[in-house]
């Protein structure tokens, strides 16, 4: 019985899985608490309005942050 092979990669520039794997723990750590101080001064009667909510705040914080992450790799690239 054979093992298989382990892949590696050496990307040319920024390395976009690394990019995306600490834009989303990074969203989660920081946006998570962002999101929630949000929402205490919105008026959030319904659970979709809540819902709603916490996708297009979060959408923001994932754009900015995912943008963030990427500058900084590309910096230390």
């Amino acid at each position: 019985m054979s093992v298989p092979a382990v892949e590696q990669t050496d990307p040319d520039g920024v390395d976009f899985g690394w990019v995306m794997q600490v834009t989303f723990v990074t969203t989660i750590l920081f946006g998570s608490p962002i999101v929630a101080a949000a929402s205490l001064v919105t008026a959030l009667p319904t659970w979709t309005d809540r819902a709603m909510f916490a996708v297009r705040v979060g959408a923001v914080l994932w754009i900015l942050t995912g943008a963030a992450v990427y500058l900084y790799a590309r910096y230390r690239r």
